[in-house]
């Protein structure tokens, strides 16, 4: 190892399940805030005003800064300690989702679910280093992996239950379940050795860079729905967003210290395993998004009874998590992958031929592949990912990959709303986006099989 590394001693059983426990919980608290607003938006623009962009700007503002805020939190990671930025974010996330609770009115919401966004941004690819850094076996490493994985996939889908049922009493609540969570990860990080430290110097340009390239694509998508995408504004926030990336490139190939070491793209895994990753979450957090709306809106199904459709998603999801790592040991990890893909895109188009009138049972029957898809893929794609880096770098490999699956997720929604916006009746933007979906879902699958068989793979 590096003499730029502090030195690390292998974890004890204890310090692996303690570990675990602490990457489970933080990928499941992060994860079930993006979808556990989703129930409580009618309740929470009833109380506190605003249209359907402020709408999306509660789930977007999160999203936003979960996704820029990812590349810098991996190398903060590497540089300071997995263990460190644990801590410090889940403070941050914890504080903030206080705010939100009290928020008076929505500015002040979207606000508190920025904060609570930079929050999630520093436990999510901590987490997975903290794997990385316990489990140096393979095997025992996509075992935790799926674990970790499966923390992810059950809050994703059982955030809108747990918010329907909260959104009863009162929406506000959704975000007060964050503090329990949140005491038992505190107790769990005494037990977790120190991580090691990477003395470098921080890429500042590659990190602004970042933010302003997402947050102006993502402003411009949503806010181009209601002003049109020809007006000023979203114009210069398009032009804002090219040069932010232009920018964010030249500073990684020619800095010094960049943010995103290109030794990360070395394997042509890695690029199409993060389109992947994109493209799984732009296609679930949209279609929980606008099925929410659908429930609610349009068959006029109260918050609690919304979430409840979501449910068997979650319980399937759940069930068949045991067979995922023994999947990818028996097949190896291309397998899951494509046959996720497969499975998400099917249930995706079986929405688009329910008529307007099916029963919501059959409706919330066809999220179930959707759910259990992305199930396979997520742990798939990222033992991918985790198998060609350095383990010196599995910060910055776990912020790379969480800040594609988080643009995706703030762009799915971001999409999603505007087709909603752009069509004459809900419906039909309800279609299009779902065939929309299941069409780029399809045409991920011979990217990362040609990726996986590549020479030297």
């Amino acid at each position: 190892m590096s003499s730029t590394y502090r030195a690390q001693a292998q974890p004890s059983d204890s310090g692996q399940r303690a570990a675990l426990m602490l990457a489970v919980l933080g990928f499941f608290v992060v994860a079930l805030d993006a979808q556990i607003v989703n129930v409580a938006l009618p309740e929470i623009r009833t109380s506190l005003g605003g249209g359907l962009s402020g709408l999306q700007w509660v789930l977007t503002g999160y999203t936003l800064m979960f996704a820029s805020l990812q590349l810098f939190a991996g190398a903060l990671a590497d540089r300071s300690g997995s263990r460190r930025v644990y801590g410090v974010g889940m403070t941050i996330f914890v504080i903030s989702s206080a705010a939100c609770a009290a928020a008076p009115n929505l500015p002040a919401l979207v606000a508190a679910r920025v904060v609570q966004g930079a929050g999630a941004a520093m436990i999510t690819p901590a987490s997975l280093a903290l794997i990385r850094g316990a489990f140096v076996d393979p095997v025992a490493r996509s075992r935790a992996i799926t674990y970790w994985a499966l923390g992810g996939a059950v809050a994703t889908a059982a955030g809108p239950v747990v918010g329907g049922a909260f959104t009863q009493l009162d929406w506000r609540l959704i975000f007060l379940i964050n503090i329990p969570v949140a005491g038992v990860a505190f107790a769990a990080l005494r037990r977790v050795p120190p991580s090691p430290r990477r003395a470098v110097p921080f890429d500042w340009v590659g990190q602004f860079s970042a933010v302003v390239a997402l947050g102006g694509l993502t402003y411009a998508i949503i806010e181009g729905a209601d002003l049109g995408y020809t007006a000023p504004r979203i114009l210069a926030m398009f032009g804002l967003a090219l040069a932010g990336a232009g920018i964010f490139v030249l500073a990684q190939v020619r800095g010094r210290h960049s943010m995103v070491p290109p030794v990360l793209f070395e394997s042509p895994i890695v690029p199409a395993a993060l389109l992947v990753g994109a493209g799984y979450m732009a296609a679930f957090y949209g279609m929980v998004f606008v099925q929410s709306l659908y429930f609610q809106q349009l068959r006029g199904i109260e918050p609690l009874a919304t979430g409840l459709l979501f449910l068997p998603m979650t319980v399937v999801v759940a069930v068949v998590n045991p067979f995922i790592a023994r999947t990818m040991n028996r097949y190896g990890q291309l397998v899951p992958v494509v046959g996720g893909l497969l499975v998400m895109a099917a249930g995706l188009l079986g929405l688009t031929l329910l008529p307007s009138d099916a029963p919501v049972l059959a409706v919330a029957m066809l999220m179930i592949p959707i759910g259990v898809g992305g199930s396979f893929t997520v742990p798939a794609v990222t033992a991918m990912i985790m198998d060609q880096i350095p383990g010196a770098l599995a910060g910055t490999a776990s912020g790379v990959l969480s800040t594609a699956r988080q643009l995706g997720g703030a762009l799915g929604v971001a999409i999603f709303g505007a087709v909603l916006v752009l069509q004459p009746q809900f419906l039909t933007g309800l279609r299009a986006n779902f065939i929309g979906a299941a069409a780029f879902l399809l045409v991920l699958i011979p990217v990362i099989v040609r990726a996986y068989r590549a020479p030297g793979q």
